[in-house]
């Protein structure tokens, strides 16, 4: 069974970003949507080259939380911070996530799907309207249903309406990731329970609004031992 993925989002500090290098972190996010967390572009930039003096298992790579973005606000960011991937938490179109693809080759595409309750699940904005993405994104990512769509609500959602998710995910074969209120007390139920392939914390493993190293320590060892 592979590794469970772990991202860890919402980096805006180099020096925290530093005292993390030992951790074995898959993705480092960045956003670019309102929100406290946003960076500008240069920042997003100086923390990404920090990312290569990574100490534990591979360099992590950088992703960029955007919502409804412009493919000419994208392309004048990836201009100046290389992202990996382009984590898209609005309401973008499957034809919009193809132009993504097709206009920005070297990064990957993944689209976050809001979920609030299982009768929305149900509907068109739940895993019946995965379907219409696949071909379009590199991987999917279930978080809470917020109403700023930037992510970081804090939440969980119904949790058992992940296996509806993971199987119209592996039919196609996208990775599955969840985000929506985890922290390290929970992240074991979660990974025992429905074994996504990637797990994405934010303010869980945060202190004050301020990430807290032993936090997200404990969160990545919890995932890690799973």
């Amino acid at each position: 069974m592979a590794e469970t993925m772990v991202k860890i989002c919402g980096l805006q500090d180099v020096e925290v970003l530093k005292s993390m290098i030992h951790l074995p972190v898959d993705y480092i996010g960045f956003v670019f949507a309102p929100s406290r967390r946003k960076v500008s572009p240069a920042q997003a930039a100086e923390l990404i080259a920090e990312l290569g003096n990574w100490e534990t298992g591979g360099i992590p790579q950088a992703a960029g939380v955007f919502v409804n973005p412009g493919l000419k606000e994208l392309g004048e960011l990836l201009s100046i911070a290389a992202l990996d991937v382009i984590q898209l938490h609005g309401q973008e179109s499957p034809e919009f996530c193809r132009e993504v693809k097709l206009a920005f080759p070297e990064a990957k595409v993944w689209k976050a799907l809001s979920v609030s309750d299982q009768a929305h699940a149900e509907s068109g904005g739940g895993y019946a309207h995965m379907e219409s993405y696949a071909g379009a994104v590199d991987a999917l990512l279930l978080d809470t249903y917020d109403t700023h769509q930037s992510g970081g609500s804090g939440r969980t959602f119904a949790w058992e309406t992940i296996p509806a998710y993971r199987q119209v995910a592996a039919r196609h074969g996208l990775p599955l990731f969840i985000a929506g209120g985890l922290h390290p007390g929970n992240v074991g139920e979660l990974l025992a329970g429905y074994a996504p392939d990637g797990v994405d914390v934010s303010s869980g493993v945060e202190s004050g609004g301020i990430k807290d190293i032993a936090k997200m320590t404990a969160f990545v060892g919890r995932v890690k031992q799973s």
